[in-house]
């Protein structure tokens, strides 16, 4: 249902003296906010496709997007005659853009309860990307820190490239894979907030 902007960025640094591995996951989320107009249903929908985030694959606007930006670093050390990762840090950036709908208490009961329901549907549907992405970063600082020396650096600068690109593939395979499954069960998943929240309003 929607797609990621992403960038890796993985820093090598010379050998360094010996040092212990050490590796730490600094992650930041933010949220951002576009306004939508309209008074009906299909304003709304039309609103929706015409303020979304734009998406960079498909070239066409989504109700909602998770920017993910990757970085971090990687050092080298000697452990007697080969190199070894000394510290790596993995710093992960998420920006989690939701409509913003500025007709919401100028409308029916009817209508403002689809777009709560939608609305909050959105919000979970972008957290989750968010978490994926989070959960990828901590494996993939793992993963660095595990490494075993290479009889040189630029080997181990080339391990260190490969397990890197690695992870991104994962990541961007289950980001996917979680946006088709969404997209498969949409209908249905909406269907069953309705019918929760029509019953908890009744109570």
């Amino acid at each position: 249902m929607k797609t990621i902007a992403r960038l890796m960025a993985v820093a090598a640094l010379t050998c360094l003296a010996l040092q212990p591995a050490a590796a730490q996951t600094i992650t930041s989320k933010t949220f951002a906010y576009f306004s939508v107009g309209g008074h009906t249903a299909a304003e709304l929908d039309a609103e929706l496709s015409k303020r979304g985030p734009m998406m960079k694959h498909s070239g066409a606007r989504h109700p909602g997007a998770t920017k993910i930006k990757w970085g971090g670093s990687v050092t080298y050390v000697r452990r007697g005659s080969r190199c070894a990762v000394g510290e790596a840090k993995v710093t992960l950036s998420t920006q989690i853009i939701l409509p913003r709908w500025k007709n919401r208490n100028r409308t029916t009961a009817s209508l403002a309860l689809i777009w709560d329901t939608l609305a909050s549907d959105i919000r979970r549907h972008e957290e989750r990307h968010a978490e994926i992405a989070r959960q990828h970063a901590r494996d993939l600082e793992r993963a660095l820190k595990k490494l075993r020396p290479e009889s040189d650096c630029e080997r181990m600068q080339a391990r260190v490239d490969r397990v890197t690109a690695d992870a991104v593939t994962k990541h961007d395979a289950d980001q996917a894979r979680f946006d088709r499954v969404e997209s498969k069960n949409f209908n249905d998943r909406m269907m069953r907030l309705l019918v929760h929240r029509l019953k908890n309003r009744g109570e």
